[in-house]
């Protein structure tokens, strides 16, 4: 008779370990309590901080319509012709400005730069957290060279715990199939040990954050 191959073998081994299931060694383990003591720094101040020290470019806006002249000089500065949004409430807030922007599915390829929102953004790491639930999709915020995140103040969270909270609260049972967190511009050190930024995604990412607590 043959011997098993490896995979046979390793196949057999995970069989056995699902039916001779072991008993969990830290049943008192705490996975509730917080990890991380929460910063006395607002929570503004405090994600600023970290995005920027990721190579992210913070912007703080009083309100939308302030975001949305902030948003009209970047593009003349850079000169960017080609903007990216599907999201209907991103939309009418660049309609209101005079904004040019493309929302078709042939002009995705073009784009220089895409404009979404977030689910929330994450003060202790400078995080922003998007999901799949969210009009962008996926792509958006992966395939443009600049990613532009429009946010509010009250989607501010002091970690992720806290906002994969959130996304319980927000979904039920129906969570994102993706969940992904975006600290920094895209970046790799993988050829010859040389950061490169852009690799894999955007090469700049903005956040312009709304206050809306006020």
């Amino acid at each position: 008779m043959e011997e098993s191959t490896s995979k046979e073998k390793v196949l057999k081994k995970v069989r056995k370990a699902l039916i001779q299931k072991t008993k969990n060694p830290y049943p008192t383990l705490d996975n509730d309590s917080k990890i991380y003591s929460a910063s006395d720094e607002f929570l503004d101040i405090l994600f600023a901080e970290e995005f920027t020290k990721v190579n992210g470019q913070f912007v703080y806006c009083e309100n939308e319509e302030e975001c949305i002249e902030l948003l009209k000089s970047l593009a003349k500065e850079r000169e960017w012709d080609s903007i990216h949004s599907v999201d209907k409430k991103i939309n009418e807030l660049l309609e209101k400005g005079n904004l040019k922007f493309t929302s078709s599915e042939e002009d995705f390829i073009k784009s220089e730069v895409g404009i979404t929102f977030c689910e929330y953004l994450s003060a202790r790491t400078g995080s922003i957290l998007i999901s799949s639930k969210q009009a962008s999709g996926r792509r958006l915020s992966v395939y443009p060279p600049v990613h532009i995140t429009i946010a509010y103040t009250s989607q501010l969270v002091y970690d992720i715990k806290e906002a994969l909270t959130g996304l319980k609260v927000k979904y039920g049972e129906s969570i994102p199939s993706m969940i992904a967190t975006i600290t920094g511009p895209s970046r790799s050190a993988d050829i010859e040990k040389t950061l490169v930024m852009g690799a894999h995604g955007p090469k700049e990412i903005f956040v312009f954050l709304i206050d809306d607590n006020s």
